[in-house]
């Protein structure tokens, strides 16, 4: 079950981090960088996903990262038809802090029968995106305007409910490229009220953005465009942090 080792996390109050890894932007050299630096920071697991692809290089991506990896490698779909069998885990994201009925249920009833039957380990997940100080492809392409991250009690009022309705994962984005991360106000307050793993990611590209959503609560966070732009800094982010 690699949910479990996120499980463990929350459980007892520590913080991993993850690789995002966009196909659309992701050559096998390109790869090779990201794992060769991955090596001697090992993170909890490898995400794979985009909110815009492109090009149809998804499934070459995803064998190209497990023949490199043993890292767990989820996806984190831009899309419900980003479905490869060869990845271990899926991120069956619900978009709750927006209304778009698609991406609440729709898009899921259609996938339904696909991730029955690729055997990949299934993550429900409630989405939250929240203002990171720009437009994001994800706000834009779901037709979702953000949470002002002024307004954590929102936050913590859409986080609380999606526990009650049986997620299992709660995941804060402000969005790749970010102006600004979720604020530790905001996770420190969904934490507070919410006993369930908490992934962040967006904006967070320096090692004083990584500590301060960890010791906020966050359980995982998710490492991406920084990353993908410089692969070297991966060691300043996670060495001076507190993994």
């Amino acid at each position: 079950m690699f949910l479990k080792t996120l499980i463990n996390r929350n459980l007892h109050n520590t913080c991993g981090w993850a690789l995002l890894i966009d196909p659309d932007k992701a050559t096998p050299e390109h790869i090779d960088k990201l794992l060769i630096n991955c090596a001697h920071h090992k993170p909890d697991y490898v995400f794979a996903g985009g909110s815009l692809l492109t090009t149809d290089t998804f499934s070459e991506t995803i064998k190209d990262i497990k023949k490199k990896t043993n890292f767990p490698l989820v996806i984190f779909p831009g899309s419900l038809n980003q479905i490869d069998r060869n990845a271990d885990a899926f991120l069956l994201i619900s978009l709750v802090s927006g209304r778009n009925p698609e991406l609440l249920i729709g898009d899921h009833v259609k996938a339904a029968p696909s991730l029955k039957n690729s055997g990949l380990e299934i993550w429900p997940t409630a989405y939250i995106i929240i203002d990171g100080g720009k437009p994001t492809t994800a706000s834009y392409m779901s037709n979702t305007p953000p949470i002002p991250d002024d307004k954590p009690e929102i936050t913590v009022s859409t986080a609380v409910a999606a526990e009650m309705l049986g997620f299992k994962v709660i995941y804060l984005d402000a969005g790749s490229g970010a102006v600004r991360p979720v604020s530790s106000k905001t996770i420190q307050a969904v934490k507070k009220n919410v006993n369930l793993p908490l992934i962040v990611g967006g904006g967070i590209n320096t090692p004083e953005k990584v500590k301060a959503a960890s010791d906020a609560g966050a359980n995982l966070i998710v490492l991406g465009n920084a990353v993908e732009q410089n692969p070297e800094i991966l060691a300043e982010l996670v060495t001076q942090s507190t993994f």
